[in-house]
């Protein structure tokens, strides 16, 4: 296939396009085949980028992509209607359940998120942090976001 071709069959499949490929053969789409995009000001606090995203096709139903929040930066509150999973790859960060005390995240962690409970997620003050976020669709919503998590809220234990 034509080099300048591949990232746009990538991003074709990514998309559902199903006759650039059959249904049932493996998908690769190569590394940065995709542009990052920032996390949504509405959704995230300070510096976020995502990359890789992807999402299964039916009758799959996960989906993710890798988010590295700069220093200090955090999503706002939110729920999963089927939970999700993170996977810590670089940095220190903070995850905290809405009641809970904000525990702390390292590189090779895995979280568990429990379906419908509200949480919030990202980087410390001083370091950075990556993790493959992945969580499973219901009726082809993955996410409820709520309010942004204020600077007081970061920053209490």
């Amino acid at each position: 296939m034509n080099a300048l071709l591949a990232p746009l069959v990538a991003l074709s499949l990514l998309a559902g396009d199903r006759d650039a490929q059959a249904a049932d053969d493996i998908r690769i789409s190569t590394a940065g085949s995709q542009p990052s995009i920032r996390g949504a000001a509405e959704n995230f606090t300070g510096s976020v980028s995502v990359d890789g995203q992807f999402r299964g096709h039916p009758p799959a139903r996960a989906g993710g992509a890798t988010v590295t929040f700069e220093p200090g930066a955090r999503t706002a509150w939110h729920t999963h209607p089927l939970g999700q999973t993170l996977i810590v790859t670089a940095g220190v960060g903070y995850v905290q359940q809405e009641g809970g005390p904000r525990r702390e995240i390292h590189p090779g962690d895995i979280v568990w998120i429990p379906p419908q409970v509200r949480h919030w997620h990202g980087a410390t003050a001083n370091s950075g942090m990556t993790h493959i976020a992945i969580a499973e669709a219901l009726d082809g919503k993955t996410v409820t976001w709520a309010e942004k998590v204020s600077d007081a809220q970061y920053q209490s234990k």
